[in-house]
């Protein structure tokens, strides 16, 4: 029989109400603080003009990192380049890059792959929530696309020079969200082109879909010094949502926003996954800001994770082999 990604019989069997106790726990707690420079390193943040992104790049530059900043908006990155520079001393680079695009996407990886200077963190931040289904140009659909195609793409493209380095950290700024892909993923409707279209779900499926392809790409990098880690940011107040109607403009503006948290909380988290040497081995796990948790079971998928992996590498227009793109 086809393995079409749901399997609500055997997630049935392994959920656990102590589980979510924990992340209800956790969600209450504060992040750990880590207190060491990282002067001379090179840090890549996508999607660093605003939000978690833009706390996070100047959380790094106040330590002494270097940046390469990967946006989509020309303006916007110069302004945060003169503003990171002027204010902490450090090297601001950006590489623009619209992740709901495959071209862009590999172009962007492959600037990343042509720098001589080992990258020591790479931290995928950038995403979209959509109320309404958007197909991209290249048939994706676009939240999936963004939230995780792109940094699978990245990481396929990138893993062989960060593996040769000896050293790197990879963090997903990922989501309890992938909470809400509660039975796992309809590898046959990645489109939702056979289903009716959900804001929550679209978005639980790209977090989930990001957590499965850090088990294989955990495995790939296992004894290389290269670390690859997944974390929940917390209740934080960002743009996500900005490119949809106004009844959720109105609802996040007047009542979701009032509830969260600022995004320096999710930049120290950032910041502590990527530099706390409590850190240096610990890899393939998801955290919740920076408490160690549990995802949900379909997060924990062998034989999904490997299922996805084949066909991320088709939708991305990938080899598999050494990270180039198909011709």
């Amino acid at each position: 029989m086809k393995n079409n990604g749901i399997k609500f019989g055997k997630y049935f069997k392994e959920y656990r109400l102590s589980n979510v106790l924990a992340m209800i726990k956790n969600n209450s707690k504060s992040p750990l603080i880590c207190l060491d420079d990282c002067k001379g390193k090179l840090v890549v943040i996508t999607g660093a003009t605003s939000g978690i992104g833009y706390a996070t790049a100047k959380k790094f530059a106040s330590k002494g990192a270097d940046l390469i900043c990967i946006n989509r908006n020309k303006e916007r990155s110069e302004a945060l380049k003169h503003e990171i520079e002027r204010a902490y001393k450090v090297n601001c680079e950006y590489i623009l890059a619209d992740f709901s695009s495959l071209d862009d996407t590999h172009k962007a990886a492959h600037d990343l792959l042509e720098i001589e200077k080992p990258i020591d963190i790479i931290i995928h931040n950038a995403g979209i929530y959509l109320t309404k289904r958007q197909i991209t140009s290249n048939g994706i659909e676009k939240v999936f696309m963004v939230n995780y195609l792109s940094s699978f793409i990245m990481n396929d493209i990138l893993k062989d020079k960060l593996k040769s380095q000896g050293k790197c950290r990879i963090i997903l700024v990922n989501s309890e969200g992938h909470r809400f892909a509660a039975w796992g993923m309809r590898f046959d409707d990645l489109d939702w082109s056979k289903r009716r279209y959900s804001g929550l779900k679209s978005y639980g499926t790209a977090k989930l879909a990001e957590l499965l392809a850090m088990i294989k790409f955990d495995e790939y990098f296992r004894g290389s010094g290269v670390t690859i880690n997944a974390m929940h940011p917390g209740a934080v107040k960002t743009a996500t949502g900005k490119d949809n109607g106004p009844l959720y403009k109105w609802f996040k503006k007047n009542l979701l926003d009032k509830t969260l948290n600022p995004v320096s909380v999710a930049a120290e988290a950032i910041y502590y996954l990527g530099v706390s040497e409590n850190l240096e081995t610990v890899s393939g796990e998801f955290f919740n800001l920076t408490t160690l948790e549990e995802p949900a079971p379909p997060a924990l998928d062998v034989e999904n994770a490997r299922v996805l992996w084949e066909i991320s590498l088709k939708m991305g227009n990938l080899d598999g082999k050494c990270g180039t793109k198909k011709i």
